[in-house]
Parts: C-alpha cells; sequence; structure tokens
C-alpha cells in the first residue's frame, strides 16, 4: 500500500515536472541576438576592472584608494550575482536517490 501511494506520488511530481519544462519550449526559431543588456553591462564592467587595475595607485591619495577598493569590491558582487543558475549540494542529490531507491 505504501509503495503504490509512494509511486503515485512520484509519477505526480514527474510527471508536473516534465509539463512545465515543455512549456517554456519554442517550436518556431528564436531570433539571435548579439549581445543582451547583461552581457554589454557585463563587459562594461570587465573592462572598468582593467582601467582600475591599470591604474598608478601608488599617486593616489588613501581616499582615492579606498573608493577604488569599494569599486571592485561592488562591480565584483554585480558580476558574481549576474551569474545565476540551479545547484543541487552534494546531501541533496543523496537525498534524492535515496528516496528513488526506496520508491522503487
Amino acid at each position: 500500500m505504501k509503495t503504490q501511494i509512494f509511486k503515485m506520488i512520484l509519477f505526480f511530481i514527474l510527471f508536473n515536472s516534465s509539463v512545465s519544462v515543455y512549456s517554456f519550449t519554442t517550436h518556431s526559431n528564436p531570433v539571435v541576438t548579439t549581445a543582451t543588456a547583461k552581457e554589454t553591462r557585463g563587459q562594461y564592467l570587465l573592462e572598468r576592472l582593467k582601467e582600475i587595475r591599470a591604474v598608478d595607485k601608488s599617486e593616489l591619495s588613501r581616499e582615492e584608494r579606498k573608493a577604488l577598493r569599494k569599486e571592485v569590491r561592488a562591480i565584483r558582487e554585480e558580476l558574481s550575482t549576474n551569474h545565476r543558475g540551479i545547484y543541487l549540494s552534494f546531501g541533496a542529490v543523496i537525498i534524492i536517490l535515496l528516496l528513488l531507491i526506496l520508491i522503487v
């Protein structure tokens, strides 16, 4: 009885996830753009980092160096938040595998 309930729940979960994946696909040819807004912003930020690295910091005052450090930190933070994705930890993968083994 329990195994039938677990199999039924697994079936509905898998079915719902597969339906949502197929709903996002398009059957027409998408228009390919050369650069999106995020890519252009990212390129600008990388160029700004290169400019900051090229600056001779020995001629700057303490406040100017501090401002540059803050700017570099902000740029790095913004660049790291732009690269979002789905991450599964090792523990989550093990739990998923154990659940699948227990259900089947």
